[in-house]
């Protein structure tokens, strides 16, 4: 199979596409459809894209309920998004069908206690490092200035420090549904990744990219979340050439048109564009779809 080969040579993005081409086929094998399904959410967990591996995961379990592998990787996600009382339910499933499964085992274990530990956390940010740069705080070195990349920083009660090393930049969660310990990372090539988090309003649901290249395009992610329809588009309108981005300016309650061919450092080095919490979001509509009608009703919506 052309996406196990893939996932061996850790090519996760093509593994994802040549599942979602073997699923497209429609041969109207249930167990078939949930190994690939299964095997494309483990290419979109390694991805760090944790929705849509649990979407994958989601849709295995319906076509084969005593699939263990969909349940672990199921489980795997809820723990990374910090859903601890699904990834306990998922545990406790998948244990019903093998009471000695040693993953599931030791992960309901792990939940349990972060569960009890109260780990849902608000948004937060912890900068162990921060400089001024030009009369606004940014991360670090002058990375985020010579981009031109403008932050909104958290009060904080600490005082605040100066180093030449890049902050760390950890996000809690986004209420309960994000994943943990999101960073922004720089590469040996002086590339800023970014955790960017994807907003669904009609549906309320979300996405999380870990690792956003400042050099890729939203469209090529897209291609990648949207390979197959998520469960709660019934309708199939979120298809990757069907859709419209925005971000959203809080201060003059404006909405600003993004271009899918344009790469993350392109719009976050928008005039109006601030990130918060160290996490750059994105509004994501069907395109002239009814909901957005609605939602921008009020707004200034500054289009391409």
């Amino acid at each position: 199979n052309e996406g196990n080969e893939y996932f061996k040579e850790k090519d996760y993005g093509r593994a994802v596409a040549a599942y979602s081409e073997g699923l497209r086929k429609r041969c109207g094998d249930a167990e078939l459809d949930a190994v690939l399904l299964t095997n494309r959410a483990a290419a979109h967990f390694h991805l760090s894209n944790y929705r849509s591996a649990l979407n994958d995961a989601i849709q295995a379990k319906k076509l084969k309920p005593t699939h263990l592998k969909a349940i672990i990787r199921g489980a795997l996600c809820h723990m990374e998004l910090k859903n601890f009382v699904e990834a306990i339910a998922w545990c406790e499933e998948g244990l019903q069908i093998d009471s000695k499964e040693k993953k599931l085992v030791e992960m309901r274990t792990k939940a349990d206690k972060l569960k009890l530990e109260g780990t849902f956390l608000g948004t937060q940010t912890d900068f162990s490092t921060r400089r001024k740069c030009q009369g606004r705080a940014v991360m670090g070195t002058d990375l985020l200035c010579e981009r031109n990349i403008k932050l909104v920083l958290e009060p904080s009660d600490e005082e605040e420090e100066v180093s030449d090393g890049l902050a760390e930049i950890s996000l809690d969660g986004f209420h309960s549904d994000s994943a943990t310990g999101a960073k922004v990372h720089l590469d040996a090539d002086g590339n800023l990744s970014w955790p960017v988090l994807f907003l669904y309003p009609e549906h309320e649901q979300t996405d999380f990219t870990v690792a956003f290249h400042e050099n890729s395009r939203f469209i090529d992610h897209l291609m990648v979340m949207f390979a197959e329809s998520p469960p709660w588009d019934l309708e199939k309108k979120y298809l990757p050439n069907n859709l419209e981005l925005y971000f959203e300016d809080e201060e003059r309650e404006e909405m600003y048109e993004v271009n899918p061919e344009h790469t993350l450092l392109q719009v976050l080095q928008h005039e109006r564009y601030f990130v918060k919490a160290g996490t750059p979001t994105v509004l994501v509509f069907a395109k002239r779809s009814p909901f957005s009608k609605k939602y921008f009703s009020g707004k200034k919506v500054h289009r391409l």
